[in-house]
């Protein structure tokens, strides 16, 4: 079976950096598997900041963008003063809805976790009804980085 492969042109990312404090460690002073999830939102955090995408944008238009699915996938572990690297990728899509696909490095590098959320958009003003369509102010993002043609 062949595996799909996706095209990098409707990717962006960032790097952002985070020290592993000892509160994020378990008894053998790695970090707990439920950690990875809070750095892909430290992740997501940088990645909106540098973009012009953040929560506070979203909140601006009037939308909120829940977590509907996340995963994570563990190859080793990260120990307490590590310095991490999250690579926040975010994947285009036609849908109403913001994926984002994580890599997590320990500070030699090595590949740590990898993993993935998928966000939608609902009103944040109103009753919360889900976005069927994407909202306005996410097209013209979409635009402004190059992932929409005018």
């Amino acid at each position: 079976m062949k595996r799909k492969t996706q095209s990098k042109h409707n990717e962006i990312s960032h790097s952002s950096k985070v020290r592993i404090r000892f509160v994020e460690t378990d008894p053998l002073g790695i970090v707990w598997h439920g950690n990875y999830i809070q750095y892909f939102e430290d992740g997501r955090e940088a990645f909106g900041r540098h973009h012009g995408i953040s929560y506070l944008d979203q909140k601006k238009y009037g939308f909120a963008t829940p977590i509907v699915k996340s995963s994570t996938d563990h190859k080793l572990p990260l120990r307490y003063g590590d310095i991490a690297t999250i690579k926040t990728i975010y994947v285009d899509t036609p849908a109403a809805k913001m994926v984002f696909r994580y890599e997590v490095y320990n500070q030699n590098g090595d590949l740590v976790c990898t993993g993935e959320t998928v966000q939608v958009f609902v009103d944040n003003i109103g009753e919360g009804d889900l976005a069927l369509t994407a909202p306005e102010f996410f097209i013209n993002w979409k635009k402004q980085v190059g992932l929409l043609n005018e």
